[in-house]
């Protein structure tokens, strides 16, 4: 089961698509917009409060058009997850969703050919992409959008929790707590996202290398929060195992994200009488979860 169904997911991207599709054509943004976008986000964070003791199941579309869309809404509906497992109250949840859901408006003030560029960036390029965090905080600020904390998040989300992030180059409790987390999601999110350049890491991949910085890119408290809520691997994601068993996942684990039980349908190609196989169980520690499953 998802967390947010579809017709919500959709609707806020549609709303933050035109957003962002009204600055980057000089449009004004009319007031009524970023009201909706803050109904959106209580009604995603009356869902997520609802059903909190659930993991969070983030298997999405990715779709390479509306890239940046659906990973507002994602890097959002994350964020609000980690801070409910954080036990923050409705406002903190709802001003933490809105800076999540526009982390990354002020992309719209970076130059089109530097921000739809296919390779590498250069020097000069690299610096110009590193404004957008602080463009997007000015650009809601001057227009008395969103709470402090909010903007806060926007401007922080690319620090690095040991030093040597942007625009600030803060550390450890000096940036702020909504910046720290949406830092965790917007990663998270970012890797998993097929782009037109690369395939999307695994789920497991991801969360190895949100675990792999912690201290140095992460707050080592928020991620042992984040791999304990989030399920890489949903119900009923189909899996192809190391042992070369294919099988879907029926069960996740707090303790174990990466490690659901598995209703093991296939061996190879051939067809076999289901059974579970539970990778958190220690006589199954040597298999590990190796694609998705067609």
């Amino acid at each position: 089961m998802n967390t947010i169904n579809s017709s919500l997911r959709t609707k806020t991207v549609n709303g933050i698509k035109e957003i962002f599709i009204c600055k980057e054509n000089n449009l004004p943004v009319q007031k009524e917009q970023f009201t909706e976008m803050e109904d959106q986000v209580e009604t995603i964070v009356d869902v997520i409060l609802k059903n909190k003791e659930m993991m969070l199941n983030m298997v999405d579309l990715k779709v390479f058009d509306d890239y940046t869309y659906f990973h507002s809404v994602n890097v959002a509906v994350l964020s609000i997850g980690l801070g409910t497992a954080m036990g923050l109250d409705k406002a903190d949840l709802c001003n933490l969703g809105f800076g999540a859901l526009l982390h990354d408006i002020g992309k719209v003030f970076v130059p089109k050919d530097i921000l739809h560029k296919q390779g590498p960036l250069t020097d000069n390029e690299f610096t110009e992409m590193k404004k957008h965090s602080y463009l997007g905080f000015e650009y809601l600020a001057s227009e008395y959008v969103g709470s402090v904390g909010a903007q806060a998040g926007i401007l922080d989300h690319h620090e690095k929790f040991s030093g040597g992030g942007y625009p600030n180059n803060a550390k450890g409790e000096k940036i702020s707590l909504y910046g720290r987390i949406i830092s965790i999601a917007d990663v998270y999110d970012a890797l998993t996202s097929d782009r037109p350049y690369r395939n999307g890491l695994l789920p497991s991949e991801a969360v190895e290398y949100i675990m792999g910085g912690t201290g140095n890119l992460f707050d080592p408290d928020l991620v042992s929060v984040f791999i304990r809520k989030i399920a890489p691997y949903p119900i009923g994601t189909p899996v192809k195992l190391s042992n070369g068993l294919v099988g879907v996942v029926t069960d996740n684990f707090e303790s174990f994200c990466m490690r659901p039980n598995i209703r093991i349908v296939k061996n190879g190609d051939y067809e076999v009488t289901p059974f579970d196989i539970c990778l958190a169980d220690r006589k199954a520690f040597n298999i590990t979860i190796v694609d998705y499953a067609k």
